[in-house]
Order: structure tokens, then sequence, then C-alpha cells
């Protein structure tokens, strides 16, 4: 299962968000399919986040229209980047039933608590102000922000822990601090369990997340509401918590959980009632979960302990993380009219180059940038007019009938298949590996001088590349190949070149 967890539905998808992890987990789910295994890929839209309130408010429309619309814009986008999930989380009924049925079972097992929480109250309206409600100093790192989670350091910051906070909705009013009993989950009381787990990722997570678990182990855990006194929200079936409703940032298990059950969905009738299915120790399930590193708290520490807590459920094998992704050496703000959409850029250019141009300078360990100058250049010369050279050598045979492939070139491809893999294999992901992959061995095969005696062994290894290079290069990968499979070793004796199709430079 992988899974891309959902934005906030307050907008379209922009550019960031698709060099981060949508586009690095529609890669990671095409290329383990081609390579032979049973892979669910799914992502789709968070509808309960306050942020969808003040979203609505700053442009004038109703909360419940703003998600739906956002929802549609987000899975047009996707289409648009032929980003193609199995299953797409939208809300519904289903959904909410989920959410309360995962959130019953925890408080069932006596997992949750009853206890007093601090939160900034404005006494004018007579609100609590949780998340995009309120707003200050982050405790950690003193960048100013809502409450929540941290951008800047990825600490989850309690609503009532902000230094100086102030209303974001009503900036002039006063705000003090008020306790109100809500239902916790008292991570502290997982703690031996997370320590342990986090020992045995601490190999393949990257380098920070590594540094905010640490961060977060090396201090007390929070008791992490999972209840909230505000109106926006799954209402909470608990009688001791009337009137409250469930956080928005507490539904990740459960969001995946409906997600993956909606992806599996798809294969065939299954129980309606079970979205857990797929996540019962036994059931064979691996999931890898990709996402922005703010996102690291709720998802990997929050979402393991309650899935440690509930014990005998499939834990998450690998978190693939991304940092920021920059326009012209600025951040993304659709607020600011400084953004560009996929379905945008997908409008005017060729949607193949910009899968490889955001792979090639994905966020993976530091923020990156997008310039369409920068777009142009890189692949024209490195993707567009190597390729193309490569088709006039490849033509230059079509059409002959079958040529021989040599033992020597059969090695070659399967060195090509292992250079892939090393870059796509889910242990050591990599968008950046995989596009400087594709990168060198292009331009390996656009520096051959093909001969007579060599010409099978050429166009038998663009055969292979391209099969590897697939899971980036779609519509190229459509158009030329009879089927995706990617062979663990290649073993062809004889090849028939056909017409390659070429590719269009990208308009300015």
């Amino acid at each position: 299962m992988v899974i891309a967890p959902g934005p906030t539905a307050n907008g379209d998808l922009h550019l960031g968000h698709l060099a981060g992890p949508f586009l690095a987990a529609d890669i990671c789910a095409r290329h383990a399919r081609a390579a032979g295994q049973d892979v669910l890929f799914g992502t789709g839209v968070h509808f309960t986040q306050n942020y969808i309130v003040t979203t609505a408010r700053r442009l004038g429309v109703r909360p419940e229209d703003l998600r739906v619309r956002a929802g549609a814009e987000v899975e047009q986008t996707l289409a648009a980047m032929a980003v193609t999930p199995d299953g797409f989380v939208q809300f519904d009924e289903r959904y909410v039933a989920t959410v309360r049925a995962f959130f019953e079972r925890l408080h069932g097992r006596g997992l949750l608590r009853l206890r007093p929480v601090a939160f900034p109250y404005a006494p004018r309206t007579g609100e609590f102000l949780t998340d995009a409600y309120v707003r200050g100093g982050c405790p950690v790192c003193l960048a100013d922000g809502c409450a929540g989670l941290c951008e800047t350091c990825g600490t989850w910051i309690a609503s009532g822990e902000l230094i100086d906070p102030q209303s974001t909705l009503h900036p002039g009013d006063p705000v003090e601090l008020r306790e109100r009993q809500v239902l916790v989950l008292p991570l502290e009381e997982h703690r031996a369990a997370l320590t342990e787990y986090f020992a045995a990722q601490r190999a393949t997570m990257r380098p920070r997340l590594a540094q905010q678990v640490e961060e977060v182990l090396a201090r007390p855990l929070p008791d992490y509401p999972v209840t909230l006194p505000i109106s926006w929200g799954i209402p909470a079936p608990f009688p001791e918590v009337q009137g409250q409703v469930i956080y928005s940032d507490a539904e990740t298990i459960a969001w995946s959980m409906h997600c993956t059950a909606l992806a599996a969905g798809r294969r065939g009738p299954r129980s309606a009632d079970d979205d857990e299915e797929s996540w019962r120790a036994g059931s064979g399930t691996r999931v890898a979960y990709f996402f922005g590193s703010d996102a690291g708290f709720a998802f990997a520490v929050v979402g393991v302990a309650m899935l440690l807590a509930l014990g005998d459920r499939v834990l998450p094998e690998q978190f693939v993380t991304n940092e920021f992704y920059e326009l012209d050496n600025d951040k993304f703000s659709t607020s600011r009219g400084h953004v560009v959409t996929g379905r945008q850029l997908a409008a005017e250019v060729p949607r193949d180059l910009i899968r490889f141009y955001l792979a090639a300078t994905s966020p993976e360990f530091q923020r990156t940038n997008f310039t369409r100058d920068s777009l142009v250049r890189v692949t024209g010369s490195r993707l567009v007019q190597p390729w193309n050279r490569v088709v006039d050598k490849v033509d230059a045979w079509a059409g002959r009938g079958p040529l021989p492939v040599s033992a020597q070139s059969r090695q070659a491809a399967t060195r090509i298949v292992e250079r892939f893999a090393a870059a796509c294999e889910l242990r050591r992901f990599s968008l950046n590996a995989a596009a400087f992959t594709l990168t060198e061995q292009l331009a390996r095969l656009d520096g051959w001088q093909v001969t007579p005696e060599r010409a099978g062994d050429f166009c038998h290894e663009v055969d292979v590349f391209l099969r590897c290079a697939a899971p980036i290069l779609v519509d190229l990968a459509d158009k030329a190949l009879p089927d995706l499979a990617i062979p663990a070793r290649p073993q062809a004796l004889t090849v028939t070149p056909g017409w390659l199709p070429r590719l269009a430079e990208s308009a300015r």
C-alpha cells in the first residue's frame, strides 16, 4: 500500500505538492507494479481541517462548498499530471463512519483519557481557538505560524502553548487561556514501543524526520487531543465530550485505512464495514507513506502510536518525506497569487517533461526551486534532444525484421534494470536518483555509434531503458511499448525494432 496523505481541501494542487509526495508515490507504485509486485496506491483530500474555514472566509464562500470544489480540483490536477491512484478519499458518509468507528474502538478499549487542556479563548465570540483559528510563536523554534504542525520545525504545537496567541479570524480581539475537558491519547504511555519502533526505522528515515523523531522522544510526550471544543469537524460520538468534534489531525490512521479500503475495493467486492481489513497483522500488507516533513508528527508519531495502542495491526514500513519546493525562490502562496498548478502547466508543456523535471528537482533533502526557464533548458538538453537523437538511430533499423541480441547486451540491460531499481525500490526510494539514472542512461545511448553488428543490441537496450523510464515518461512509454513490464533479467535473443515517438520541446 502506497499512501500519499491528502492535502487540506482548501485549494488546488500546486507544483510544490506534486514535486513532493504525489509524483513520488505515483512513480514508486508504477515501478513496483511494472516489476511484478502487487501494489495499490491511495490518496485523496482531507476535508475536516479548519484551514478550510479560514480560507473560505477569506474567499467569501461557504466552507462546505470550498471543500467540495477543492476535492474536484485536486482530482483533476492529479489526472492532468498522470498521477493515477487506485483509491481517492472524498468526504462522504462512509468516511465519517470509518473515522467514528476507529475512535470508538480506541475509546472502547480505554486508550483515550478525559483530561483538562488549555486552549486560547476569545471572550467576545465565546469560541475556543485551535489550529488555523489561532497563530503565534512556536515554543520550539520561535517561528510565527498557526497552531498544530509547525511548518518550520515540524513540531506539533498545542494551541495553548503558542507564544502570544492571536485570533486569525478576528486579530484585534483579546485572547485568554481557558481549560476544557477533552479526550486525549496519552503518548507518553507508548514511549517504549515508539522508541523501539523508530530505532528500527532510523536507517531509512530522511534526516529531517529522523531529527524530528529524536527531538520528540528526548522530551516528555504530550497528551495528544482527539477531540476539540470547536464546531467544524466530525461530531465526537462520546457523551463525556458532548458538542465537541474529532480533531482533524488525529484522523491520520482512520483516513489511511479508508484510503486503502477504497483502493482495494476497486479489485472486487469487499465488506463495506471493514476498512481495517488490509491493516490487520498477518494480512501480508506493507505500508509506505509519502508526505512532506511537516506532517511527520501526525502520521509517523501519533499514527504509529495509535496502531501500537490497538495492537495486532500492520505498522508502516517506510516514510518517504520531502522538504518545501519553491517558485522563483519564494514560497508557493495561493493568497498572493504566487502559484502554478499542475493543470496550468500541463496545458502548456508535455506532462512527461513536467514529470521528469519535477523528479529531477524534487526537494528530497532540502528546499529546491522551480523556474520556467530552467524547465525549458533542462528538459531540452537532458531529455528531449538526446531522446530524439536516439529515436533517429532506432528508426534507421525499424521494420528490418528480428535482429540478434548478444549476451553482452543482455548483461548491460540487466545493469540498466538494477540501476533504476536502486532508485525506485522502497528502502532507498529517490525521485532525484531516478531522474539522474534516466539522464545518465539516455546519454550513454545517445553516444552509441550504431553499427550493423550492434544494431540489435542498441535497439534492445533502448527498449529496456524505456521500460525502466516509463514510470516517469508515462505518455512516451504508452505510445511506444506494448506492455510496461520490467524484466528482472532481460533474456531476449532477438529484437524487432519499430518506429519510436519523438518528444516535443517545451513551450516557453
